[in-house]
């Protein structure tokens, strides 16, 4: 809103309600990407059909509104798998730019709910789907609270939700493990969750829980746990590991009774296949920072 106001400002010779109006419609305009993104997803599955090579999860993922590069990775994971209902739970969603959920419910159809913690937060995600002209008849569910293990299912079952849902984001920093262990009221196809890369591809450790854990009191690095250790409780839980964005760690999950034919699961070494000399040394340091706090091996 910002760079919106300073546009403004430099622009004359028009009102400014309508100056305002013709910026949001570009704005609207250059994340409206729903005909290019069909148009993919289609050719994904023309691949699929034909039974021709499938394209690596390396090489398919593109931003629109997530972090890095989930957007695309969930378009092709949903283009192989097909859609159940399209309804999504998004666990820590944040603001609409750098979430999981936002390209699923602006371009691809999805609703569904969006928990937050942060009271600021939830308003501006409120007012951008409230005026997002695809989402705004039948915007998403939005809850401001925090969430726990304790809490976590009747929070989606009082809004309504329960059973299979198309996907499961999860992104709090901090008692991620645990949230995700105790979740049962919803079957995901997909999940997506944040994982501590800096443990590496052995150590499989988390935080020990505890309901009102905050990072900021103690350390911003001192959260969630390591990739081994979401690799496992994924495969207690039937999932298994398919992709992974481009940094490695944002990893995501299909249940086991989907898609094995064309997403078959990888190895916790795939994804480490980005790793510069200075991600690797940002990595060393920040486990440095963090190694002799307390970590539970799980």
């Amino acid at each position: 809103m910002n760079i919106l106001n300073r546009m403004v400002k430099k622009l004359s010779g028009k009102s400014i309600n309508r100056i305002r109006t013709e910026i949001n419609q570009i704005g609207w305009q250059t994340h409206n990407q729903q005909i290019v993104q069909r148009q993919i997803s289609m050719n994904y599955q023309m691949l699929k059909n034909n039974k021709e090579k499938l394209p690596r999860f390396q090489d398919v993922g593109f931003r629109v509104y997530s972090q890095v590069d989930e957007d695309g990775l969930l378009l092709y994971i949903f283009s192989l798998i097909g859609f159940s209902n399209k309804i999504l739970v998004d666990i820590a969603c944040g603001v609409p730019y750098g979430a999981n959920s936002t390209n699923l419910i602006c371009n691809l159809g999805f609703t569904g709910l969006l928990v937050e913690g942060n009271a600021d937060s939830v308003e501006a995600t409120k007012k951008f789907y409230a005026s997002h002209p695809d989402s705004c008849i039948f915007p998403p569910k939005q809850e401001c609270l925090w969430v726990t293990a304790e809490n976590i299912n009747s929070v989606i079952t009082d809004n309504g939700i329960s059973g299979e849902i198309d996907l499961f984001s999860l992104d709090v920093d901090g008692v991620d493990y645990w949230l995700w262990k105790n979740l049962s009221v919803v079957r995901p196809r997909v999940v997506i969750a944040e994982a501590a890369t800096y443990w590496g591809n052995e150590k499989s450790v988390t935080i020990p829980y505890n309901p009102k854990f905050d990072r900021f009191n103690i350390h911003p690095d001192y959260m969630g746990a390591s990739l081994p250790a979401f690799i496992k409780l994924g495969r207690k839980k039937g999932y298994r590991l398919v992709a992974c964005n481009r940094y490695g760690y944002n990893i995501i999950f299909i249940r086991d009774d989907i898609g094995t034919d064309v997403l078959p699961e990888i190895s916790v070494d795939e994804c480490f296949y980005f790793l510069s000399v200075e991600l690797k040394q940002k990595r060393e340091k920040r486990l440095k920072s963090i190694i002799n706090y307390e970590w539970v091996e799980v």
